[in-house]
């Protein structure tokens, strides 16, 4: 996978799949994947009403789920998630000095890519088809769910 833009769209794949599964739990359908020199460390997604967490989004449990990571490790990290971070979640990344996000889609919610940005980060948004119509599924079908994960009332 030496094509930046395929390797992309591969890890992209994976933020999917978990995105797709968190669907089809009963929850909201945002993944993420974690990726070093293209070994993917960790994969979450939004989990906030399978364990009735307050802050389990998809890019905050696939962080979690990678375990303790040296720092060294974060810094040349590509965090890869379904939507646009939240401040929660982008807080996370800026933490752990992720260097760069690549971004399904930012159509639906879009709030700390400059935040992001004026911190170094490099942020690709890919405006893929499929995070796209997961989360205008999301916003037809669930909506009251979608506005607690955002912590908006409906």
């Amino acid at each position: 996978m030496t094509d930046p833009a395929r390797t992309d769209e591969y890890f992209l794949g994976l933020a999917i799949e978990q995105a797709q599964i968190g669907w089809d739990e009963g929850g909201v359908p945002i993944g993420a994947a974690l990726v070093h020199d293209g070994e993917v460390l960790s994969v979450g997604r939004n989990r906030r009403v399978q364990m009735d967490s307050a802050i389990r989004h998809g890019e905050t449990d696939c962080i979690e789920r990678a375990g303790r990571l040296p720092a060294s490790v974060y810094r040349k990290s590509v965090l890869y998630t379904t939507l646009s971070p939240c401040f929660m979640c982008a807080g996370t990344a800026l933490l752990y000095e992720i260097p760069r996000i690549v971004v399904g889609e930012n159509r639906s919610f879009e709030t700390s890519e400059s935040l992001l940005r004026e911190h170094g980060v490099q942020v690709d948004v890919i405006d893929n088809a499929e995070c796209v119509q997961l989360m205008e599924r999301m916003l037809a079908e669930r909506p009251s769910l979608w506005f607690e994960d955002i912590g908006e009332d409906a």
